[in-house]
């Protein structure tokens, strides 16, 4: 079973965006598109849990590269979350299971 989150094309290419959280969830979901591919993970860094988002939608450092946190500055590879840089090396986002289905962008649920 799949839940709709967006349109791919609501998600810039090489960009990224915030989702609320669903009803029930604590913490939204943000996700990063790279072409036809999306990366989906909870809105929240590893360190202490806060947001990673200064303000809605900028989840990227300014190349467009890394997934930053914003409150202390920890980088987070795009492809699976794990951080590289900052307070939290060695901890990972937590990973949203995501698929791409006839143009939908839709959070796989086990």
């Amino acid at each position: 079973m799949s839940r709709v989150l967006c349109r791919l094309d609501d998600i810039p290419d090489g960009g990224a965006r915030g989702f609320p959280a669903a009803p029930g969830a604590f913490t939204g979901l943000f996700a990063v598109r790279r072409g036809g591919q999306v990366f989906a993970y909870v809105n929240a860094c590893p360190h202490v849990g806060l947001p990673l988002d200064p303000v809605p939608d900028r989840f990227l450092d300014r190349k467009g590269e890394l997934i930053v946190c914003a409150a202390h500055g920890a980088r987070f590879r795009v492809e699976d979350g794990e951080c590289t840089s900052g307070p939290c090396v060695g901890d990972a986002l937590e990973r949203v299971a995501v698929e791409v289905v006839e143009g939908e962008v839709r959070v796989v649920s086990d």
